[in-house]
């Protein structure tokens, strides 16, 4: 029996849904800065094609947009940034490009340090230093990328939780080495608070002239207690970030009577061939510095 339909019977038949069409190339993604487009590239591997807004050794704190970001920003499918108002220049980029894709914020769900009292108190941004919630951010960029490549989600989610049991590995690894360093000898001297989450993870007390920002010039008062302290406990190391101005970290060196040492990385990567150009490789170098000097 043929059955005919009617028009009517056509427009009140429920539309069924229509798959997105997979992209014919890799997903342009466009992260904010080198940290978070490692992620990315972690979980995206060869789907994605990433750039960084902040580049290799640039400082997100300070950001200032260069010609061609908003271009890049307008024909990107996804924006990747960490959120807890570290990129607070990201929001008036979007706006200025007209950025029509999903933008994925890495640190969403995690309930972050703080500092400051009361309403005074201000999220610690830098939350990827302690690598368990390096992993939570992995999971949120995974599922941001599989809402914009629907096609590929599941894909995304396997390389993500094969990267997070890569920095389980890492974790642990790291752990073993500060297990093995006294606990009233884990103190480090760094030129701004960037090490918090990686010292609760891992005992270690950090010390800075500067605050969460790199933006304030620490007070000459603030120098001068910090090099007094470093008198006190024996502290002969300052390390300065390699985003930051070295003179600050060669002001409590010189008046502490102690050394500038190795450049560590807190809010960058290295460029490629330096000796932190991947997430993995920053936690690494940094803890045979941080313990290496203890």
């Amino acid at each position: 029996m043929i059955t005919f339909l009617t028009r009517r019977s056509l427009l009140a038949a429920p539309l069924l849904p229509v798959a997105a069409p997979a992209p014919t190339g890799p997903l342009p993604v466009v992260a904010s800065f080198s940290i978070v487009a490692d992620l990315v590239q972690q979980v995206g591997g060869e789907d994605v094609a990433v750039s960084s807004l902040v580049p290799p050794d640039g400082d997100p704190h300070v950001f200032q947009p260069r010609p061609g970001d908003l271009n890049r920003l307008r024909s990107a499918a996804v924006v990747v940034e960490s959120g807890l108002g570290l990129e607070g220049w990201l929001s008036r980029m979007v706006q200025s490009s007209a950025f029509s894709g999903i933008r994925v914020t890495a640190t969403a769900g995690i309930e972050p340090r703080r500092t400051g009292q009361g309403a005074h108190a201000v999220p610690d941004p830098h939350v990827w230093q302690d690598p368990r919630l390096a992993i939570q951010m992995v999971r949120q960029i995974a599922e941001g990328l599989g809402r914009a490549d629907p096609a590929r989600a599941g894909v995304y989610k396997l390389r993500g939780e094969s990267y997070a049991a890569r920095i389980r590995q890492e974790d642990a690894a790291i752990g073993g080495r500060w297990a093995a360093v006294p606990l009233a000898r884990r103190r480090v001297i760094t030129t701004h608070d960037a090490f918090a989450y990686y010292g609760a993870r891992y005992g270690v007390t950090f010390l800075a002239a500067q605050g969460l920002s790199t933006e304030a010039e620490p007070s000459a008062r603030a120098l001068a207690r910090l090099a007094a302290q470093m008198r006190e406990q024996g502290l002969r190391t300052v390390f300065v970030e390699n985003m930051t101005d070295p003179r600050i970290a060669r002001a409590i060196a010189r008046e502490a009577g102690a050394t500038v040492g190795a450049k560590v990385y807190a809010d960058s990567l290295s460029p490629p061939g330096g000796p932190a150009p991947t997430y993995l490789d920053m936690l690494r170098y940094n803890t045979d510095q941080f313990v290496g000097s203890t």
